[in-house]
């Protein structure tokens, strides 16, 4: 299903970072009539989150925009790592692999947009969505299907637990869980 230099790079990932708007949303900034601030996060995503920090890879969200809703999100989904108002990615993801003490190979980053291209490049695992700019298109080492906000982290994290041969075992799981 994935190329076998994606799989290979993803195998030894243990921290995956991903951008907010336009990855985890389609990257529409949606208003109330009283300024109320708006987001739409895809439910598909954030059990893939889970399942990825279950198998013991670390997720740390870092985004430009500060916002209560996102940070609701994340504290919901178990994510112990939110930078907000991080316009400069790549520090920002320095900044946590230096903590972390990993070194590019093992992270892997998700990101749209041009403020996001810099931690593309930096990750041994950059990634992008189809309906991200052509520019970080052209730069990332893979591109998902699904748009974001439709299930690009989803695809992301299945992508990672396939790599690390325990995707199959986990979707088996769900099928004991129904009958």
């Amino acid at each position: 299903m994935w190329p076998q230099d994606i799989l290979e790079k993803a195998a030894g990932i243990a921290l995956l970072a991903l951008d907010v708007d336009g990855i985890m949303t389609d990257g529409s900034l949606l208003f109330s009539a009283s300024g109320d601030e708006l987001k739409a996060f895809n439910i598909l995503d954030g059990l893939g989150m889970k399942q990825a920090m279950a198998a013991g890879i670390e997720v740390a969200v870092i985004t430009g925009r500060n916002s209560p809703l996102t940070e609701r999100r994340m504290s919901s989904l178990g994510v112990g790592t939110l930078l907000q108002g991080r316009e400069d990615k790549v520090t920002a993801l320095r900044e946590i692999a230096d903590r972390r003490q990993l070194s590019p190979g093992h992270i892997a980053y998700m990101g749209d947009d041009l403020p996001d291209l810099a931690a593309i490049r930096y990750a041994g695992l950059g990634v992008t969505v189809p309906n991200g700019h052509w520019f970080v298109r052209r730069h990332a080492d893979y591109c998902t299907q699904a748009a974001g906000g439709s299930g690009a982290v989803r695809e992301l994290t299945d992508l990672l637990l396939s790599a690390r041969g325990t995707l199959d075992e986990e979707l088996e799981r769900w099928l004991g869980a129904s009958g």
